[in-house]
């Protein structure tokens, strides 16, 4: 295979990977797969390299969602702000440690989220609950842990996201979606800077997955702030994704 081949191979995977983090999430899944298998990266390098296209497919989401309607910043501030200090922590980690122990854990975690997603459907096509108000000591732990998770792997970050939110935050899946771009991109911004600090940063691999990326996500975004069934439809591309990662992970 030609460098153009791959390169428009993994161009495509990252298209698909950007409208599946948008609507649902563990498209990191698919750029870390490309980024290892396909371009031949180390895990390490592969991790910041991904955070280009992640960071510009946020971004262009989470600005369509907000013009659309989906996204309110300032109602969610504090749950940004947790979101994005645990993501700097983990994202410290990240320069020092490598996350390949992990994938051994992550197949099994899929299988809890399957099952967190599968339980009671009803609640995940139902509006947001405006009037409650969950107690900061119950939220604050949660998306510590849950920013720490995206700054450290990214992997699975989006899956995790729409559960809290969604579950336990009682936070439509539409709007959980737009609130998790931007809150992607903010912290992705600043991990970037990090990976980029240290060398660990292919920019013109990144550069390429990105664009495929921001397309995927800007197409997507579009569909849900358009489209009336939009919430069932990132319900289900959920449980799609989660039964395909699981069975990536123990059977190919």
């Amino acid at each position: 295979m030609t460098d153009l081949q791959m390169y428009l191979l993994a161009s495509f995977g990252a298209l698909f990977a950007g409208a599946i983090n948008t609507l649902a999430g563990n498209g990191s899944a698919i750029t870390l797969t490309i980024l290892t298998e396909l371009l031949g990266l180390p895990p390490n390098i592969a991790n910041g390299t991904n955070r280009v296209g992640i960071f510009t497919q946020s971004s262009v989401a989470s600005w369509v969602f907000y013009k659309g309607g989906k996204l309110d910043i300032a109602k969610r501030r504090n749950y940004i702000l947790i979101i994005f200090i645990g993501a700097l922590a983990g994202g410290v980690l990240a320069l020092n440690v490598s996350n390949e122990q992990f994938r051994s854990v992550f197949r099994f975690m899929l299988v809890f989220m399957l099952i967190a997603v599968l339980v009671k459907p009803k609640r995940w096509l139902r509006a947001t609950d405006v009037y409650f108000n969950p107690p900061w000591y119950l939220y604050a732990p949660l998306l510590f842990a849950l920013g720490f998770y995206g700054g450290f792997i990214q992997m699975g970050m989006g899956v995790f996201f729409l559960i809290i939110m969604v579950l336990v935050l009682r936070i439509n899946i539409l709007e959980s979606n737009a609130l998790k771009g931007f809150v992607i991109a903010l912290y992705t911004l600043i991990v970037i800077g990090l990976f980029a600090y240290k060398g660990m940063i292919d920019w013109k691999i990144g550069g390429i997955m990105a664009v495929g990326q921001t397309l995927g996500g800007w197409l997507t975004a579009r569909f849900a702030t358009k489209v009336a069934w939009a919430d069932q439809a990132a319900y289900y591309l959920l449980i799609t994704v989660l039964i395909l990662a699981i069975g990536k992970m123990f059977i190919f």
